[in-house]
């Protein structure tokens, strides 16, 4: 052990830690979770951190080699070299000071080594900087660089693979189901096209949000007004970091609101969610659509990836669908987590945003590995062909085509009559109308019937 110091006295901490005496302080007042927060957080804020040292640097401020060690030091974070420095549980104090100081006293261990002086965690690494502003905008950095590099690209990958599974099956016709029974048929590629579109649509939806997410709280220090920074640093930092990023990092247009409120976190957590729902929708369509294979509606076969029961042998489950719905619960409930975290900006500051921090990223990374996944499973699955067709020739309720022609009472006595003796509607059409076969047969093409009215066909 050595003795660290800090405002409140002394403290031991482990010999061999990077952090110092305000880290180890967190790290015994917060036994609660054992689960520190996500590493793409912990170097968005090492990223911060170099931006504030550059620009305070070009301003004059901080000394020339010591804001160049904080900058190698912060690369080296920002690359994953120091992860285990970073222990500060998700539960700690509401504005992340814990997860500030841990980076602060980090930074300031290498940057002291490499500049050969001493180099301060708050007088120089923290510099024109407060967790206020630092944490909110770290929240926006690791997410928005989150969906770019993850989520987006993963959505994109499931939309494509979903529209290319349903131009290989545009031919095959199938049974429409609404309230889970039987309607009207449809071709795969329109059902696969709905799935594609609510892909697509989520994806539009997070693109649709970023420049609120760019805007960032750093400049507004500990309440707002700026105290301690130079004006100047918040947008020569977010400059620094565009260069780090590729992204289009600002300040915000309002600090007060940037600090306060986390409305931006969850409005992303909401789209989050709505995306979770979709994925859910998906996952059961196909677990629905795989199901049997003797006596449920087995339409489709999945790919069998394991084996599915400890006693039942030869049993085969929709396993990526059932994970991806567990996903989508799990996202979900933390966007639950996030509305009330969101309610909590009380006057100048919102007090959980570590929780936001941590839930935004684990939403995000739980979607971006799933949605490959799922493409995988779409792409691999294969047709029962002959029970599809089997299903389409006895579906008594393609007499829904004979409404304009014999009337709605009339094609419900066939319809039931259809089902009560399980004959195909054609056949029993015949026998109760004046249609001829050729006749019925046109009007009941199942294939025609999914082009809806005739001025679309």
């Amino acid at each position: 052990m050595r003795t660290e110091q800090d405002s409140m006295g002394n403290i031991e901490v482990p010999a061999d830690a990077l952090y110092g005496a305000q880290t180890q302080r967190a790290i015994n007042n917060f036994p609660i979770s054992g689960q520190p927060l996500p590493a793409g957080f912990i170097h968005a804020v090492a990223a911060i951190k170099a931006a504030c040292a550059h620009a305070n640097s070009e301003l004059g401020r901080l000394d020339k080699d010591k804001a160049d060690a904080i900058l190698q030091a912060a690369h080296g974070i920002m690359q994953g070299e120091h992860d285990s420095a970073f222990p500060v549980d998700v539960f700690q104090t509401g504005s992340g000071t814990s997860t500030n100081m841990n980076v602060n006293e980090v930074l300031a261990h290498l940057a002291s080594a490499c500049a050969g002086q001493p180099v301060h965690p708050n007088d120089d690494v923290n510099m024109g900087q407060s967790s206020n502003d630092v944490i909110p905008s770290a929240i926006h950095v690791s997410a928005a660089l989150a969906l770019g590099r993850e989520l987006l690209p993963a959505l994109h990958q499931l939309e494509q693979t979903i529209l290319g599974k349903g131009e290989k099956l545009q031919q095959q016709v199938k049974t429409g189901r609404t309230h889970l029974m039987d309607a009207m048929p449809l071709r795969f590629d329109q059902e696969l096209g709905g799935w594609a579109t609510q892909v697509q649509y989520g994806r539009d939806r997070l693109q649709g949000m970023q420049s609120r997410l760019q805007q960032l709280a750093l400049g507004g220090t500990a309440i707002g007004t700026g105290i301690n920074a130079d004006p100047r640093q918040a947008r020569l930092a977010c400059a620094y970091l565009n260069q780090l990023t590729g992204q289009a990092f600002c300040p915000a247009e309002d600090y007060f609101y940037a600090l306060s409120s986390q409305d931006t976190a969850v409005e992303l957590s909401g789209q989050l969610k709505t995306l979770a729902v979709a994925l859910m929708k998906i996952a059961n369509d196909l677990r629905w659509m795989n199901s049997g294979p003797l006596t449920g509606l087995a339409e489709i076969q999945l790919p069998a990836l394991q084996p599915g029961s400890s006693i039942m042998p030869g049993k085969v489950n929709p396993v990526v669908p059932e994970a991806v719905a567990m996903v989508a619960a799990q996202v979900i409930g933390l966007d639950a987590a996030n509305t009330v975290a969101g309610q909590s900006g009380n006057f100048q500051l919102n007090v959980m945003l570590p929780l936001v921090a941590s839930n935004l990223l684990t939403m995000i990374t739980l979607l971006a590995n799933s949605a490959p996944l799922l493409a995988d499973t779409i792409d691999g699955f294969t047709l029962n062909e002959a029970h599809l067709n089997e299903n389409l020739a006895r579906n008594p309720i393609l007499v829904t085509a004979l409404n304009p022609v014999i009337g709605y009472a009339k094609a419900a006595d066939i319809a039931k009559k259809a089902y009560a003796e399980n004959r195909p509607i054609v056949e029993v059409a015949l026998t109760e109308t004046e249609l001829s076969e050729a006749e019925l047969r046109e009007l009941l093409d199942p294939a025609d019937l999914t082009k809806g009215s005739q001025q679309n066909r």
